[in-house]
């Protein structure tokens, strides 16, 4: 990285390729940026983590949910400064269905699915895994939807049971799609 592209009197080298070298230093410097902002991303979720867990201990109870506050960006942030990304939209949700009964509606975009999120939900496959896995247990989503009037959106935060004995195809008789 360090190393000079030129000879001493100013023109290219003609032992190393230069236009290669400065593309691979460019990528480079690319990728030290970006790993700095996840590090930056991943503390700041460390510390909210471990204060949640401190303030749970001192006060004996669990920790209260944060209520989100909207970002210029389009990203979610709760008060503890971790940003919670849309990555699936509600398609369609089938009447007398779980996903009905829990209070989804098209249109409604996911934040996160249980322990699913924008980050770990792998084209929704992880989605279906998780849903599988807790057939008859309550699941927490979190959500958003457009308010009536058109303005702004609503977060929602709903407890849905995944179950087969609904009357229909599937455990949550609704369909999601990825962002």
């Amino acid at each position: 990285m360090a190393t000079s592209l030129t000879t001493f009197d100013g023109f290219p080298r003609d032992d190393i390729d230069v236009a290669q070298i400065r593309t691979t230093r460019a990528r480079i410097i690319h990728l030290r940026n970006d790993h700095k902002e996840v590090m930056k991303y991943l503390e700041k979720g460390l510390h909210a983590h471990f204060e949640a867990l401190q303030q749970a201990q001192a006060s004996s109870t669990t920790p209260a949910t944060a209520v989100p506050t909207q970002q210029q960006n389009g990203t979610h942030a709760t008060q503890n400064g971790i940003t919670e990304t849309p990555f699936a939209r509600v398609n369609t949700v089938a009447p007398g269905s779980p996903a009905d009964q829990a209070g989804l509606k098209a249109g409604d975009v996911i934040r996160s699915f249980g322990t699913v999120n924008w980050v770990n939900h792998e084209r929704l496959t992880k989605v279906g895994e998780v849903v599988q896995q807790n057939e008859g247990r309550p699941l927490v989503v979190k959500l958003s939807r457009p308010s009536e009037s058109g303005q702004g959106t609503r977060e929602l935060s709903v407890s849905l049971i995944p179950r087969r004995d609904w009357g229909g195809r599937g455990l949550l008789g609704c369909h999601l799609v990825p962002l």
